[in-house]
This record gives structure tokens, sequence and C-alpha cells, in this order.
């Protein structure tokens, strides 16, 4: 069975089309990454399946029933992008308070310690840096052991520990069959993690797979950096390919298979004019390259 089902999913605000016919289906235990720029519907998409939200057609199923219903409700923990508690609440006192509403929730002793809080334990919220209320939110989603954890840029505002600690607990999540559907700008980090990635553009889901299968290309390309700037429609001309400059000195050559000739007209060319190399890679694109191509 899915852990989530999405079919012909539409949500607009007025004019503006945030969700545009979006099918998707998330398999229990896998770990999806929803990527997209701001503005993407990621966010929308996620709160309709939480049952945050109302779709304007289409269907929804989250574990075998309608979104916000009294049986997924008590399965699914929620981090979400922007969240606020009360003001005067003690970091310990919501996790403690959170751990009640659960039948069979995690020890709040023991997930204060996972996430690196014990030393803010007692601190209130309003005292809490932006990188503590994210750790605490995604304390709170995950207290109630749920079966889909549904973390919305859960390393926002956090510090390279934190961010590690994180993608540590996703790790063991995912390791005990936990359903986890995230959103990420960290676009290596949502390659080196996921199971499948979805792109987002302009409320449609253009491109869905692994993240190899996203970035796949049956034509190898050369990428290279160099330490001085050159004349890439001369390069272009020499090797007969396209020399596009892609920023901060770095370029990509397509066109023609990138084989050894190709890779062997290029160094020559720059050696030749006095372009020293500063690295050249022949392989596949990476996933942020794929995406920033979609998403542009």
């Amino acid at each position: 069975m899915s852990a989530i089902s999405i079919s012909s999913l539409t949500k607009r605000y007025g004019a503006l089309v945030a969700v545009d016919d979006l099918n998707l289906e998330v398999a229990e235990g896998e770990l999806f990454v929803l990527l997209g720029p701001n503005g993407a519907g990621k966010t929308t998409t996620l709160e309709i399946v939480e049952g945050l939200r109302d779709a304007d057609s289409g269907t929804v199923s989250v574990l075998g029933s309608a979104p916000g219903s009294k049986d997924v409700v008590s399965r699914i923990g929620v981090m979400p992008q922007q969240g606020d508690l009360y003001a005067g609440i003690r970091a310990e006192e919501a996790v403690r308070l959170f751990a009640s509403f659960y039948d069979a929730a995690e020890d709040p002793d023991a997930l204060i310690d996972r996430l690196d809080l014990d030393r803010v334990r007692r601190t209130t919220y309003r005292h809490l840096s932006g990188g503590e209320r994210r750790r605490l939110s995604l304390a709170l989603s995950l207290v109630g052991k749920p079966r889909i954890a549904f973390l919305d840029e859960p390393t926002a505002e956090m510090d390279i520990e934190g961010r590690a600690t994180t993608w540590e607990l996703v790790s063991e999540l995912k390791s005990r069959g936990t359903t986890v559907v995230l959103t990420t700008h960290l676009l290596d980090e949502a390659e080196r993690v996921a199971d499948r990635v979805g792109i987002m553009h302009r409320g449609r889901l253009v491109a869905v797979g692994s993240p190899q299968e996203v970035a796949a290309t049956d034509r190898p390309e050369v990428t290279l950096t160099t330490t001085t700037p050159f004349d890439a429609a001369a390069l272009a001309a020499h090797v007969t390919a396209s020399v596009e400059h892609t920023g901060d000195l770095t370029y990509r050559i397509t066109g023609r298979p990138a084989d050894p000739s190709l890779v062997a007209g290029i160094a020559a060319w720059l050696a030749d004019n006095g372009v020293l190399t500063r690295t050249l890679h022949v392989g596949a694109r990476s996933l942020e390259q794929v995406y920033l191509e979609i998403t542009r």
C-alpha cells in the first residue's frame, strides 16, 4: 500500500494556480524529497496532504484514509516551514506536552538530548535562537513516533552540527520503516539521502525518480574551470561543440560525444592559448544542474 497517494491535485489562490494537476505516489518506508524554488507549490502540497488545507479538486489518501481524519492525525508528525509556540513555554515543557498527546511516545528526555536541546531545556520559546526553535520543532514532530514524518525545510537556520544531527535522525527514521517526506534547498543532501526526488515548478511536478534517474543523461558532458576567462566562442569553433560559460570561470561543453578526441582538443586549445585548467570533468549532470535547467 502507498503511504501517500495523490491524484489530479489542484489548488488555486485567485488567479494563481499553486498546485496544478499533481499526481504522486509515495511508498511506505520511502524517503521522498520534494524540490523546487520558492513559490513552486511544495508547502501548499504538503499542507493539503497533512490536512491543513483543502484542495480545490483531486483526491489525496494518506495511509488509506482522508487527510486530516482522526485516523491519520495520530499517525503523522509535521515539522512546518514556519511554526510558533506560546512564547512563555519552556523547551522541555513543550516536548513533554506533545508527548502527552500520544499513547506511545518517544522518551522526551532522550529526544531532548538527541537534538542537543538539553542546555536550553528550561529556556522559554521567546529566548530560543532560530536554530534552536527548528530543533525543537523537529523534536515535536517526532515525539509521537509517526508512521509518516513531514519535514518542511528541516535544516533551515540550523548550524553545521544541527544539520548533521537532523540528517542522522532522518536516516534513522528511514531505517526503522518510517516514511519521510521533506523539502529542502540543499540539493547535495537530497541527492545523498533520498530514495526518490520530485521537482516542482510553477505548481507542476515536472520530474520524479531516484536522484540518479532524474540527473541521468545519455550524453555525458565536459565541464571545466580555469584560472582566467577565455574566448568561449573560439574554443567552440576549434572543437566543433557548444561552449557555455556557466559562471565563476566554469564552462560546459556539449553538442558532441564526450570522447577522448574532444577532451584532447579542449586541453590542447587551452594550452596553446595560455589558459590554465583548474578542473576538467567528464560525466553525467548533477542533480543540481538538472534542477537549475528545469527551474530556469
